[in-house]
């Protein structure tokens, strides 16, 4: 194993990171047990298996030599023990309550940026893993590459080896400048596109209290689970992506949420964050997240089902007729622009940027169609968990596993109470948008 420097983007999250807004992904998988003794077993497999994964022995180191002033490399940690990031805790009876208190601690940043908690089920027929990565480790393709080295071995299809590469030096190939001068200077007509498009969003913006709040550090999480069957009828019958139907729940859900909490839907349009993965599941092995994303309004203050759905899918069908390079959602690959240092000195400010720029973050994690097994024992729900950004009171991370859709709910504790009235109201938006559609 050897060290590589942090891409652009890792050093931006590596940077923006506080003790109230840790800056980790999570995912809960519970796991129906074969024995009382299944938890415990996982926890020894997890540990056992997770010394034999370079990627989880790699830390985050900071660098001051003058060609990555201010940057940070990802090296093998000497002293790396596995039993410092796998824990095995008390039977539990209530799986989110615990993974709400475990995800609101940052993980130690002098050894790899991860952990995995077991919590046994108090009834003895479950028991629930949390796996946790810094988002400077790992994004959402990676994360789930890490987790599923240490789970039993799935029967994947073959892949043909890709190239080497041939290793970069200091200075471009005199022969390829002509080509580079013109990237750059697309780069940064594209920088000031998008710094124009952030800038923009901001107007006329209406949201609501509920999904803006000052950092108490807490966080509270719910898992909720829907029947992928209802989302494909849905699709089927009112056209758009299985994404747009996701999403229109989610707006539908706010909705339903903030009329019953007393706050008011009526002109309430949040600024929701779609990322946007551009790295494609083959390539996942490489580090450094490759983030953009889109940003889109959604329908709050609309009352009917099915109008929500239709400015959902216009409104996702004009941003990837756009493209992810382009626009307020692609402010990520500005990262790309910003010298190491300025990530290390900017980055108290970037973060208190992210409530100009959006109200809620809405995210897709990929999941494998294979089951995934611990011990023998099989994953039934995963629930993802993305990193609340400061000022913001909620993140939503969904995914799809056999047949089943898993949203998966963070929030400020303080500032969201209510989060079950919330996972409540994503199941009973399904249903009206069912109704609605067969009406």
């Amino acid at each position: 194993m050897t060290s590589d420097l942090l891409a652009p983007l890792d050093l931006a999250f590596w940077n923006i990171e506080s003790a109230e807004h840790p800056m980790h992904l999570g995912a809960l998988g519970v796991f129906s047990a074969h024995s009382p003794t299944a938890g415990a077993h996982a926890a020894d497999l997890l540990a056992a298996r997770a010394a034999a994964v370079p990627g989880l022995r790699m830390r985050i180191r900071d660098v001051w030599q003058p060609l990555a002033f201010g940057g940070a490399t990802r090296e093998p940690a000497p002293d790396f023990d596995p039993l410092d990031h796998v824990r095995l805790h008390a039977p539990t009876a209530d799986f989110h309550t615990d993974a709400g208190r475990l995800m609101e601690r940052p993980l130690e940043r002098g050894r790899p940026p991860w952990e995995a908690h077991v919590l046994p089920g108090e009834d003895g027929a479950s028991f629930a893993v949390l796996f946790k990565f810094h988002h400077a480790l790992a994004d959402g393709l990676r994360a789930l590459t890490l987790a599923a080295a240490i789970l039993d071995p799935m029967d994947m299809p073959a892949r043909t080896p890709r190239p080497e590469q041939p290793s970069k030096g200091f200075f471009p190939d005199v022969r390829k400048l002509p080509g580079l001068v013109r990237g750059a200077v697309s780069d940064v007509g594209r920088a000031l596109d998008i710094g124009a498009s952030v800038a923009l969003s901001t107007v006329g913006v209406r949201s609501s209290a509920a999904l803006t709040a000052e950092p108490s550090g807490t966080r509270r999480t719910a898992g909720v689970v829907i029947d992928l069957d209802d989302v494909h009828r849905v699709r089927k019958i009112r056209g758009g992506t299985v994404n747009d139907v996701l999403i229109a729940v989610v707006a539908g859900a706010l909705r339903r949420w903030l009329d019953e909490r007393g706050d008011g839907s009526d002109g309430v349009a949040p600024r929701a964050l779609i990322p946007v993965s551009k790295r494609r599941p083959r390539t996942a092995h490489p580090q450094g997240n490759r983030l953009s994303g889109y940003l889109v309004r959604l329908p709050v203050d609309d009352p009917d089902p099915l109008a929500r759905l239709d400015t959902v899918r216009t409104a996702m069908d004009r941003k990837k007729d756009a493209g992810p390079n382009r626009g307020a959602g692609a402010v990520a690959l500005l990262a790309d622009h910003v010298p190491a240092l300025g990530h290390r000195l900017g980055g108290p400010l970037v973060s208190q940027a992210a409530r100009l720029w959006f109200d809620i973050l809405v995210t897709s994690v990929p999941l494998p169609s294979l089951g995934l097994k611990l011990g023998g024992n099989p994953v039934t729900q995963v629930f993802p968990f993305a990193p609340l950004a400061r000022g913001q009171s909620l993140a939503i991370a969904v995914s799809t596993y056999r047949g089943q859709v898993h949203y998966g709910l963070v929030a400020d504790a303080e500032a969201v109470p209510d989060l079950d009235v919330l996972a409540r109201a994503l199941t009973a938006e399904v249903e009206t948008l069912i109704t609605a559609c067969e009406a």
